[in-house]
């Protein structure tokens, strides 16, 4: 074979701990020439048995252990375990109650996508941008602090409605509207310094695009999907959202620049969401605790977590939760972690992944491969 046509394609891997991602997974890129032509992104480092340790556990237990599946999305883990509870027992909560749920949901949502847009430009290397939207997130925190009791896991679900400590005083309402002021002012001024950077600009734009054929053929789910030009949001079809307007984000291109612009429009429209909710707020109790507790067959709830497709189920029987199954959004997410860094330089591959706004820890379930 003539030399100038032998192809050597070398294998780098990076992982499982690497300083471009913030949790431990594995990421096998096969390049030649330094452009990529095939990747593998390896799961289950993170795995901790959840599903299997709360099968046999008492219900209301059990929904508090789904909020340990994830650090980020805690809170829309633990709603989504209550309503397949809910659902199966046939309970009606109250209204003020399912605004509330609602308004921590919501600031979950800007803090995982504020999350998100940090980690992209500490990858980008943009350390200062980075910084500064850990500053504007730390402002949610304190929201999620202020009406849970706590900043990462604020449980504020249970069976029936919230927790009253979660209840809505005019002390906590008055520093939600202030703190929504401040994150939407600080995030509006970063929005305009970001998309003014042409270095930036020129960094992100038209790399590692997955367009909506290919979106729609592996399964993208969320803001991901969104950004392909899909207008799917699965809020539309959940009853708790109906009193609310708000615009399903999309973005055209696909690429790194259209899935850091989705996440950050979509902080825009989840404050739309939560200034409707704190000044619509429902009088009246925040749980109904008469029900009575029943074997149900297994129940099925899918909400829309930050990332996408949030799938929950399990069966009651004697008070217990069995087979538990929890899908998270970055499980579809993978295949296009995947195909977004092939025919790209290997210097964007990193960025590739990132984009998707992967989550390995809470995805890191119980899976069985079957082959057809």
């Amino acid at each position: 074979m003539d030399r100038k046509q032998e192809i050597i394609e070398t294998e780098i891997t990076m992982g499982t701990v690497h300083s471009a991602a913030i949790e431990p997974y594995r990421v096998r890129l096969f390049v030649e020439d330094e452009i990529v032509r095939d990747a593998e992104i390896t799961v289950g480092v993170n795995h901790r048995g959840i599903e299997r340790i709360m099968e046999g556990l008492p219900v209301e237990k059990a929904n508090s252990l789904t909020e340990k599946v994830c650090g980020i999305c805690s809170g829309v883990h633990l709603w989504n375990s209550v309503l397949v509870a809910e659902k199966g027992l046939e309970i009606d909560i109250p209204e003020r109650a399912s605004y509330i749920r609602i308004i921590v949901g919501e600031l979950e949502r800007i803090h995982s996508h504020l999350l998100y847009l940090a980690h992209g430009n500490e990858v980008l290397g943009h350390e200062t941008f980075s910084m500064r939207l850990f500053y504007i997130r730390e402002t949610v925190m304190e929201l999620l602090r202020l009406i849970g009791g706590n900043r990462v896991q604020y449980g504020v679900p249970i069976i029936g409605g919230v927790r009253p400590r979660a209840d809505l005083t005019e002390m906590k309402i008055k520093g939600i509207l202030e703190g929504l002021d401040e994150i939407e002012e600080n995030l509006a001024a970063f929005a305009e310094r970001f998309t003014a950077d042409p270095m930036i600009m020129s960094r992100i734009t038209g790399v590692c695009p997955i367009s909506r054929k290919d979106a729609l053929r592996l399964h993208v789910t969320g803001p991901t999907l969104r950004a392909t030009g899909v207008e799917f949001d699965l809020r539309r079809e959940m009853e708790c959202y109906d009193p609310f307007e708000f615009d399903i984000i999309t973005q055209d291109d696909g690429d790194v620049k259209a899935n850091l612009l989705m996440r950050v429009l979509e902080i825009f429209e989840s404050i739309k969401i939560l200034r409707q909710a704190v000044r619509d707020l429902p009088d009246g109790r925040v749980a109904d605790r008469s029900w009575e507790m029943q074997d149900t067959g297994v129940v099925k709830s899918y909400v829309e977590a930050p990332r996408g497709k949030l799938y929950h189920s399990y069966a009651i029987e004697d008070g217990r939760v069995r087979s538990s199954i929890i899908r998270t959004p970055s499980m579809s997410n993978i295949g296009a972690m995947q195909y977004a860094c092939i025919g790209h330089h290997i210097t964007d591959a990193q960025l590739g992944i990132v984009q998707c706004d992967p989550c390995f820890t809470c995805t890191d379930r119980a899976i069985e491969i079957i082959r057809l």
